[in-house]
């Protein structure tokens, strides 16, 4: 799927050169598209450069909240909720662990703890499959909620706002924990009505109302203030909450005497591994965005997108966020690009370097998740998971939209 969004960028460029040069008389287009392909290598060089330290900084950090036991504990705070949500499994089916701890891992943002326990998760909820190619409704809870889970410490995102010269790159905590929460309970809301899910259990309605008193309590709160209010606030409780994680990582450190300094930077030899080996494919991604952008193609979509916005009488600056949007479902890495390529063409505080970087956090990479999930255990009819999970993305970019403008219009 990559493989072929990839190429598919470089040929839709190519024949709007082609349609620009022959019809519009811009034979220079193709000097731009040179240009902007040497041009994007560069930049992306110089952004995985600049990673290194923010990576290294958060990943030892993580890794002192992983030894500490911040999973476990997310683990077992959690596992009333997903015990009645997935009321086929077996009591003490090891399932049940699997799934718990992919979702604490996925909130905390360690993606590669979070992988191998899906598919942990994944093989042995197949263990319980009558049928073998065909999804179960567990698999495809499971699996909606995996791509669409709250996400409450997006490392990625802060790094490369902080790499592109954000004044605050935190802040779109608020913002994007508000935005990933939507995509969360749309997803679990479409998949119980599908499954006809019992969500009215007292328990799952305790976890499910904390969860919007809190969203929504914070939503109406900023929508009462001014703009300066809003951020000056945002910025004050997100920077509050980050800094608190790290302080509270450290203390469940020290609780299971690990030993600090070591932890921090066995995790910060990851980061710097991980910022070197993201270059070939940020460089890949940039060079076919920008040579898309300098042949004229995303400007005209996103032009044409912004006359019919305008036409219907709406606020059209959504729109930059559109091609982060459409890519997201499809894949993680041009998803990324396109984000990147918003926040350099705009700036990473402009209102699109904002709205871009809410809506990359707000939902997983669903096709892709569904794929790799749904191949590693054999299942070829996947029933109603993609419906679900794009329903998902939807109400994820929806939430994100609408929250930005909330926070930074």
């Amino acid at each position: 799927m990559l493989d072929r969004l990839w190429a598919g960028f470089f040929l839709v460029a190519f024949g709007a050169a082609v349609f620009q040069s022959l019809a519009l008389g811009r034979p220079g287009v193709w000097a731009d598209m040179v240009g902007a392909a040497f041009e994007s290598a560069r930049t992306a060089f110089e952004i995985a450069l600049g990673l290194t330290g923010v990576m290294c900084l958060w990943l030892g950090v993580m890794k002192i909240g992983e030894r500490g036991g911040a999973v476990d504990l997310l683990a077992r705070a959690f596992g009333p909720l997903l015990a009645r949500l997935f009321p086929s499994i077996p009591s003490g089916h090891p399932a049940t662990g699997s799934i718990v701890m992919n979702m604490a891992a996925n909130m905390l943002g360690l993606d590669n703890a979070a992988t191998p326990l899906g598919l942990k998760a994944m093989k042995e909820l197949q263990a319980l499959n009558p049928d073998p190619e065909t999804a179960t409704d567990d698999q495809i809870l499971f699996l909606v909620l995996n791509t669409s889970a709250v996400t409450v410490i997006p490392v990625a995102i802060f790094t490369y706002r902080a790499t592109l010269g954000a004044a605050d790159p935190t802040d779109v905590f608020l913002p994007l924990l508000i935005a990933t929460t939507c995509s969360t309970l749309a997803g679990l809301v479409v998949t119980a009505a599908v499954q006809r899910l019992r969500l009215a259990d007292p328990v799952v309605l305790a976890y499910l109302g904390g969860l919007v008193a809190i969203v929504g309590g914070l939503a109406a709160w900023f929508a009462r203030l001014d703009r300066e209010a809003v951020e000056r606030h945002s910025s004050l409780i997100g920077n509050f909450l980050i800094f608190g994680v790290i302080i509270a990582f450290m203390v469940l450190g020290l609780r299971r005497h690990i030993p600090l300094y070591e932890t921090f930077v066995d995790g910060a030899k990851e980061g710097f591994g991980v910022a070197v080996g993201i270059i070939p494919y940020l460089v890949a991604m940039l060079v076919a965005i920008g040579i898309l952008r300098a042949s004229g193609s995303l400007d005209l979509v996103l032009d044409a997108a912004r006359w019919a916005v305008g036409g219907l009488g709406l606020d059209a600056r959504w729109v930059d966020g559109l091609p982060t949007a459409l890519v997201r479902p499809l894949s993680g890495a041009g998803a990324r690009g396109m984000m990147i390529e918003t926040m350099k063409t705009h700036g990473a505080d402009s209102f699109a370097g904002r709205l871009v970087c809410v809506i990359q956090g707000s939902t997983e990479t669903t096709l892709y998740v569904l794929a790799v999930y749904f191949g590693a255990v054999g299942v070829r009819r996947t029933r109603h998971a993609v419906g679900c999970g794009l329903a998902a993305d939807l109400a994820g970019f929806l939430g994100a939209v609408l929250v930005t403008y909330l926070f930074f219009a």
